[in-house]
């Protein structure tokens, strides 16, 4: 059994201080070609893969740890037991026994969302930052409550992921409902 994390950032160096003291292989996935082929719009989630590559728990939220549980109301325990579960007996909770294929794949304004983030990017990179900044926000616009790209967004433009444009971005996905392109509920009980 392997574990491996995926880091949505744009550097190493914005990944490394999160991956100190951590024994498993952290993959940095600038271009979110990962979150793209799973369907991921919200992180952090998490995708059990099996030895022969198929999908055996697709997208859900699980949390390594309790530091944010104030924000979010949840505790990694039961998380991290399933994960446990699934691994030393090949237990897959109920609720977590859910066909791949009932997740569905991103909508057409989800997938164009991403073309226009992938293009933000590849401006940004030659230096025309405003040519950026107009394309991360139509991909915005396109898939207002996809975290992978509009909280990835936020640091490539000079905003905090942490502060108050991240907090302005849930409090309207929370009035939203806390649409999740995944398994709900979150995390087994």
């Amino acid at each position: 059994m392997v574990f491996v994390a995926v880091a949505l950032d744009d550097s190493a160096e914005d990944v490394a201080e999160f991956a100190t003291d951590i024994d498993l292989p952290v993959l940095l996935d600038r271009h979110h070609v990962l979150s793209e082929t799973l369907a991921v719009s919200n992180v952090p989630t998490v995708v059990w893969v099996d030895e022969a590559d198929r999908i055996v728990v697709p997208n859900w939220v699980a949390f390594s740890n309790d530091l944010f549980t104030d924000f979010h109301g949840m505790k990694s325990g039961p998380a991290l037991d399933a994960i446990r579960g699934w691994v030393t007996r090949g237990d897959v909770p109920e609720e977590l026994a859910v066909d791949p294929a009932t997740i569905g794949d991103l909508s057409a304004d989800e997938e164009a969302a991403r073309l226009w983030f992938r293009l933000a990017v590849h401006l940004r990179d030659l230096g025309d930052d405003e040519g950026a900044s107009q394309r991360f926000a139509r991909a915005g616009a396109l898939a207002p409550f996809d975290f992978t790209i509009r909280r990835a967004a936020m640091p490539l433009v000079g905003d905090d992921p942490f502060g108050q444009p991240f907090f302005d971005l849930y409090g309207q996905w929370e009035g939203a409902g806390s649409p999740y392109h995944g398994i709900r509920p979150a995390q087994p009980n």
